[in-house]
């Protein structure tokens, strides 16, 4: 069986737009997990984190995933630890962070994983990039791309035409 989830990625260290990238092949090459669609890439200020953290870069990608909620956390958490993420500050600079935003059929609250995610809701930076790639995607019963005009950090977002995603031939 196969469900569509979507996944917020974020980096704020290093080189960020690398990181990025070479997240959304890490992800690819799993076994259970194609990437179908990648989100343009936004800039933001870091929102919740120590202050002045660096500014991060964010897009969205939706997979197409053969795995449970469970297990597509722990591939999430693998990619984040090869690209160096270290877990000593909630919410603090980061070289890479993946979250699992939206998990298709599953509504779940536990210590480890709550879906949807529980700020996705009012995040711009998770919302303006999920919009970009899928203008018609629902949160909650909510059109995202509404919920992104309310999102309190929406004034410190910039967009790009930057992109995570390889074009396709003849594209």
């Amino acid at each position: 069986m196969t469900a569509r989830c979507v996944v917020a990625l974020g980096a704020n260290l290093g080189d960020r737009l690398a990181a990025l990238r070479s997240a959304v092949p890490a992800l690819d090459e799993t076994s259970g997990i194609s990437v179908t669609g990648c989100s343009p890439v936004v800039s933001t200020r870091s929102v919740g984190g120590p202050e002045g953290s660096p500014d991060y870069f964010n897009a969205v990608v939706e997979l197409r995933v053969e795995l449970t909620p469970e297990e597509t956390l722990r591939v999430c958490q693998k990619v984040e630890h090869e690209h160096g993420r270290e877990r000593t500050v909630r919410w603090g600079p980061r070289t890479l962070d993946l979250d699992i935003i939206w998990f298709e059929g599953v509504e779940q609250q536990n210590p480890d994983l709550t879906l949807p995610h529980p700020r996705a809701h009012e995040r711009a930076f998770v919302l303006v990039p999920w919009s970009r790639l899928d203008p018609d995607a629902e949160l909650g019963g909510h059109m995202v791309r509404d919920l992104a005009k309310r999102a309190p950090d929406l004034e410190g977002l910039t967009t790009t035409d930057l992109t995570l995603c390889e074009p396709t031939e003849g594209s």
